[in-house]
């Protein structure tokens, strides 16, 4: 049934397929609205490396007004983040089926209010654009956090850094030649072929989703993140629907 299916994916008890699958999802969603994001406001806000070298960069070039704007969508990915440990450690002292949940909830309903009010607010550029990477970096934090916490810091969806990583080792394992060997100990250099396929699936994700956020955004403007919206909301809702079952059994 479609509703236990959900309730494998998103409840409280993991499994590492359920974390892959979710994992997919979320990467997809990711890509959307940072590639979304970019052509809203030019700057891409789901990795921080970039942005920390950019403060680096308008500091020593004495720009301060742009090294405190990369010092606030840092700061704002970290809240995200933080706010995510807050939500998921809160349900999980409550037993809640929902407890990794809540920070995607959180992120549908920024997501909502960003496509709907996004086309109005666009019209106060100095105020839009600085709120929106603030935004967007906040969400980019908490999703990553949450997908971190609940696969035990095994999958991250926000980037692909780590994931082309993982992938690049795998790949010179595939093609490393294990003709001899000096030492006698050594083992064979083996690739992981699920490792493989799950990396360049969750590489596929992003880049699909990037390539449907750029598109949505081209075509409907800020309403595209609306679907998104959509899919974690339904990702979310049937261990959200039996908490609160379980809080109106529990008042009877």
């Amino acid at each position: 049934m479609p509703a236990q299916y959900f309730r494998n994916l998103t409840g409280k008890h993991r499994s590492a397929t359920a974390n892959r699958q979710l994992g997919f999802s979320l990467a997809f969603v990711a890509g959307a609205a940072n590639a979304g994001g970019f052509l809203a406001v030019k700057q891409y806000t789901s990795h921080m490396s970039g942005i920390v070298s950019a403060i680096a960069d308008q500091t020593a070039l004495g720009d301060v007004r742009l090294a405190l704007a990369g010092i606030s969508s840092l700061g704002s990915f970290l809240i995200g983040a933080s706010c995510s440990a807050i939500l998921v450690n809160w349900g999980r002292r409550r037993g809640l089926h929902s407890q990794f949940m809540l920070p995607l909830l959180v992120e549908a309903g920024l997501l909502l209010l960003f496509g709907l009010l996004g086309s109005h607010l666009a019209l106060w550029e100095t105020f839009f654009v600085p709120v929106t990477v603030t935004l967007l970096c906040f969400i980019m934090g908490l999703q990553n956090a949450t997908i971190t916490k609940l696969s035990g810091a095994e999958i991250r969806t926000t980037h692909v850094t780590g994931i082309v990583t993982d992938l690049g080792i795998e790949l010179g394992k595939l093609f490393y030649w294990n003709r001899s060997a000096i030492d006698v100990d050594a083992h064979a250099v083996i690739a992981n072929r699920s490792k493989l396929r799950i990396h360049a699936t969750m590489l596929a994700s992003f880049f699909v989703g990037g390539l449907a956020g750029a598109i949505g955004f081209k075509h409907v403007g800020y309403v595209s993140t609306v679907p998104l919206a959509a899919v974690l909301v339904t990702l979310a809702i049937v261990p959200v629907i039996d908490d609160l079952l379980a809080l109106l059994r529990s008042q009877r």
